[in-house]
């Protein structure tokens, strides 16, 4: 399926909106645990009910992520993983998927090979959008016109702490959907519930964009209770284990066992309150 046939990102969010269903994005990074294993992973996301995807993009410096994505994308690195198999690997998903894809990396990868190159081999690649959690949406002007001119959708990151400004830049620099990070840990699981709530009702003020809630959801329970307030989640660390643990050839399996849990989980959400309701 070439770009023009598939729809975009914020086309797939709305489409979910107008349904009254959130929508559920796998992460999963390029050559984990191999190169082919990891396109028939993403293959297996798409089919199990994925509705977009995000393929990693191994960095040898992922300061965003945690230690389960930083050991999986050490592991593609040290199999010798390099840029243009990742552009391989997007080709592949891309091409026999009709969910979009996103590329999740950082602002160092595409600034070494420089912008514009980035944003037009992803594009060339299939991908319909990019996430550079580590670029500030106020410095973000270059690549904006890089990834416009592309045709690229642009996704960055909002966080509790962010100012009213910030989250103001933050929706005004994205196009596919703002990213919400939440993080439903062991530690204060009802605290930080109500942060991500609160956080996505916050970004709602400044921007129509489907918000989603990512970052430390990984059960299907943990995905019913963020669908019930945001327009999606997004699940990357819970979906690297399942395709690690244990024989790769296994792999796929166990990765569309968790999503389809996962989609039964977002789609079990409480309907969303009408507009001014509130809920307990």
């Amino acid at each position: 399926m070439t770009g023009p046939d598939r729809p975009g990102v914020r086309d797939t969010l709305e489409d979910r909106r107008r349904d009254d269903r959130r929508a559920l994005v796998c992460y999963l990074p390029a050559g984990y645990p191999d190169l082919d294993t990891s396109v028939a992973c993403l293959h297996a996301a798409d089919e199990a009910g994925a509705d977009l995807l995000e393929i990693g993009f191994p960095f040898s410096d992922p300061i965003m992520d945690g230690p389960t994505i930083q050991a999986a994308c050490q592991h593609a690195l040290d199999r010798g993983y390099r840029v243009d198999d990742f552009l391989d690997v997007a080709r592949r998903v891309t091409a026999a998927t009709p969910a979009p894809a996103l590329v999740m990396t950082y602002f160092t990868i595409a600034a070494v090979r420089g912008l514009a190159p980035f944003a037009r081999d992803c594009a060339d690649a299939g991908l319909s959008g990019a996430i550079l959690p580590d670029l500030p949406a106020g410095e973000s002007g270059s690549w904006l016109a890089a990834a416009r001119d592309a045709g690229l959708e642009t996704v960055f990151l909002a966080a509790s702490v962010s100012s009213e400004a910030r989250l103001a830049a933050i929706s005004a620099a994205s196009t596919g959907f703002v990213y919400a990070t939440g993080l439903l840990g062991v530690t204060g699981v009802d605290a930080v519930r109500r942060s991500a709530r609160d956080l996505v009702s916050r970004i709602r003020q400044h921007t129509n964009l489907p918000v989603l809630v990512g970052v430390g959801v990984s059960t299907p329970q943990q995905a019913r209770d963020v669908a019930g307030y945001a327009d999606g989640v997004i699940v990357g660390s819970a979906l690297v284990r399942a395709a690690g643990d244990g024989d790769p050839a296994g792999a796929p399996d166990r990765v569309a066992a968790l999503v389809g849990a996962l989609r039964a989980g977002v789609d079990a959400a409480a309907p969303r309150p009408a507009p001014g309701a509130t809920r307990a």
